[in-house]
């Protein structure tokens, strides 16, 4: 017997799963964390119903039907997003005001009322527009609806939209049977892992996917479907090629990277120090030189750059950002909580990222928005008072989830890069897909990002069954100019879109370097990009743009010249990358980083340590 067979069979003969079978409702002292909380084990065994043996399922416990399986990817437009209504309301409140300017939100809730009073009160923030939002009756035990919600399913690459829910890995039958409700609330078809062969144990904390096949994991999802049982379920029993099956069959994934767990991070959750920005590019958590699990997630990283690569057979990219320690605290290893920026949630045009403490959070915000041109990045405090929900291993990730639309305009297209070619124009490939079909497609770019921008029509150069490949070329540019671009299209049925999705605020760049302007060049001259905070008194971010990827030292040094610290030492890929030192573990004054390479060493501005 499964949880998750316990759940769907009280959810269907309305056995009210309240307060009053399991000890969990909206009142409950305490809120559970992402983790199995103190006592779960004695009121699941107090209460036999929860080991019975049901004979009626719900869900359909067979692969979805359909030639090209895919999921979607997390950065695709949305059509819903989707919260549990339980503790920490002002957070609640905070992502449904800021979600309800991109889509509908569909909130679960114990007490509909409540909700909805909360939502129009004064308090948080103010009222929040209800047009977009629908609360939802529905039992629930917890707040992290990331690890037990549904995920969005195409049974034909962008058409026959549906969900794939899994059996989750916590005792909690009121949070495992979410899925069914939210299927039943959007007139939508719920596959589930739930019956052998094709049993699967996963948490949506534990999930990435590229929107192309490839998905990533810890090896949580091997220790969890390797057999076995505890006090509250009977794992799967699988290997590693049985779990690619299963993911496989459900999901559409041909390439399923599982990485070695974390030994600080508890639940083993991937969203808590990396994520996909997008086709080509990982944003991962970096910690001080040997602190916490620093040291294991660049192994992780390594092991991920030199045996998997993007759709497109590239490297995938690496956007760098430092973790910080708990306020007033410590790091992981130090018993500190696990603060992370990686757990942030697209909602279309927006980005929700959980916040902490100023002195982090703007190098954060800052990354996040150099990374993500036009995107408004919401942040959203999980660590002050009443908020303090990363005290409980989660953010804003951890607790929302998201439905995709059910015809998505797939735009895809790796960026390009910085290139000394001023005589040839700038190839512009990208693929497009929809339902209907594609009517017409536009290449737009400019020398300034304000514009004017300059429209040329693309041609289709390639029709798959599934896709269809568009190009336009950007007419040679001379040496010292960065261009922006994107792309736009219109689908046979009217729709339209963007990606990056905010364009024309949102854009891709390259630059011209000239043939001068090689990798030698920028060793030498003006290698970085940017420095700051400065004056630093923390986290301080160094960011440099190479054209290609070079092995660098890179260290930092006193007024005197004294090396006070090697930074890095080993390769940096090509584009904007970034290099954190801790500035708190510094005597006050200044200070000067290099980096060198075979053909020299250059020195940044000065660094004034306050």
């Amino acid at each position: 017997m499964t949880l998750h067979h316990f759940a769907r069979l009280a959810l269907a003969f309305g056995l009210g799963m309240t307060t009053t079978v399991m000890g969990f409702g909206q009142t409950s002292d305490a809120p559970l964390p992402k983790g199995i909380g103190e006592g779960e084990m004695m009121q699941w065994l107090a209460h036999p119903l929860n080991l019975s043996d049901p004979s009626t399922l719900r869900g359909i416990p067979t692969p979805p039907p359909g030639n090209n399986i895919r999921t979607a990817a997390e950065w695709e437009e949305i059509e819903v997003l989707t919260i549990t209504w339980r503790d920490f309301p002002c957070i609640l409140k905070q992502i449904t005001a800021a979600a309800v300017q991109e889509c509908r939100v569909v909130i679960f809730s114990e007490n509909v009322n409540q909700t909805t009073n909360y939502l129009t009160a004064l308090s948080c923030g103010g009222p929040v527009p209800m047009d977009s939002v629908e609360v939802v009756d529905a039992e629930s035990n917890s707040i992290w609806i990331r690890d037990y919600g549904a995920n969005t399913v195409y049974k034909e690459y962008n058409d026959g939209r549906v969900l794939v829910d899994w059996l989750y890995n916590r005792p909690r039958p009121d949070d495992d049977a979410i899925p069914d409700v939210l299927a039943a609330h959007m007139g939508l078809d719920l596959y589930s892992t739930i019956e052998s062969p094709g049993d699967l144990m996963n948490t949506g904390g534990n999930w990435m996917s590229d929107g192309f096949g490839t998905a990533f994991a810890s090896e949580l999802i091997l220790e969890e479907n390797g057999g076995g049982n505890n006090w509250w379920t009977t794992f799967p029993d699988h290997t590693e090629a049985d779990i690619d099956d299963i993911v496989q069959a459900y999901h559409g994934i041909d390439e399923y990277i599982k990485m070695d767990v974390l030994p600080y991070d508890g639940i083993h959750h991937i969203d808590m120090h990396m994520k996909l920005l997008d086709e080509s590019t990982l944003l991962v958590a970096e910690y001080p030189t040997g602190v916490a699990d620093g040291p294991q997630i660049e192994a992780n990283l390594q092991y991920v750059l030199s045996n998997f690569t993007t759709k497109w057979g590239t490297p995938f990219d690496v956007v760098r950002i430092p973790s910080p320690p708990e306020y007033g605290g410590g790091y992981p290893n130090q018993n500190g909580d696990y603060l992370t920026y990686s757990n942030a949630t697209f909602v279309n045009n927006t980005i929700l990222l959980p916040t902490y403490y100023e002195q982090y959070d703007t190098t954060a915000i800052r990354i996040w928005e150099e990374a993500m041109p036009g995107y408004n990045v919401v942040g959203i405090d999980c660590d002050s008072g009443n908020d303090n929900i990363i005290a409980l291993s989660g953010a804003i990730h951890c607790i929302t989830h998201t439905v995709a639309v059910e015809d998505p305009l797939m735009i895809s297209h790796l960026p390009l890069d910085d290139t000394e070619d001023t005589d040839n124009a700038y190839v512009v490939n990208a693929e497009l897909s929809h339902r209907s079909g594609i009517a017409n497609a536009t290449l737009s770019w400019a020398t300034n990002p304000e514009g004017p921008w300059t429209d040329v029509a693309m041609t289709e150069t390639i029709a798959s069954l599934l896709w269809s490949e568009y190009e336009a070329n950007i007419p040679a540019q001379a040496e010292g100019t960065q261009v922006f671009y994107y792309v736009s299209a219109e689908a046979i049925s009217g729709k339209s879109g963007a990606r990056p999705m905010p364009a024309p605020e949102g854009w891709w760049s390259f630059r011209v370097l000239g043939e001068a302007s090689s990798l030698d060049n920028v060793a030498a001259t003006t290698p970085w990009q940017a420095l700051y905070p400065n004056p630093a008194r923390a986290i301080t971010c160094l960011e440099l743009n190479l054209p290609q990827a070079t092995d660098c030292q890179i260290t930092l040094h006193n007024a005197f010249g004294q090396q006070v610290t090697l930074l890095h030492k080993g390769t940096l890929n090509r584009g904007v990358q970034r290099v954190f030192l801790n500035a708190a573990t510094l005597p006050t004054g200044p200070y000067f980083v290099t980096l060198t390479t075979a053909q020299g060493t250059r020195w940044t501005e000065r660094l004034m340590v306050e």
